[in-house]
């Protein structure tokens, strides 16, 4: 188990976010040969703006959101897509589950640009 400071934020695991990533590759792509496809390739998703790849038909709400996916913003966006980019053309709930959240990031942090 992970240990946490009280009012921390947890501790991300790759290996477990990599499991978690499995509902997410049915639109996303990560690694050497992501591409866009039915969502974008995530590689160097953190630091990067939204809506910038070109291999991606980004929704109108995206485009204009001005967003860059810092840590704090993607996780928010991960907790609740609508929320965050009302209008976004994703279709998730998102993640409620802190745990699962730091997972997911820890593992996306892994792919670069």
């Amino acid at each position: 188990m992970l240990a946490m400071h009280a009012g921390a934020a947890p501790v991300g695991n790759p290996k477990s976010g990599a499991l978690l990533f499995q509902r997410c590759a049915s639109c996303h792509a990560v690694g050497p040969f992501a591409s866009g496809g039915y969502g974008p390739q995530l590689n160097g998703i953190v630091g990067r703006r939204a809506a910038s790849t070109k291999d991606y038909k980004y929704s109108d709400a995206m485009k204009k959101s001005g967003l860059t996916w810092d840590e704090k913003t993607l996780t928010a966006y991960l907790r609740a897509p609508h929320d965050v980019v009302p209008g976004t053309s994703m279709r998730f709930w998102g993640i409620k589950d802190e745990q699962q959240l730091a997972d997911v990031m820890s593992y996306l942090k892994t792919f670069k640009p």
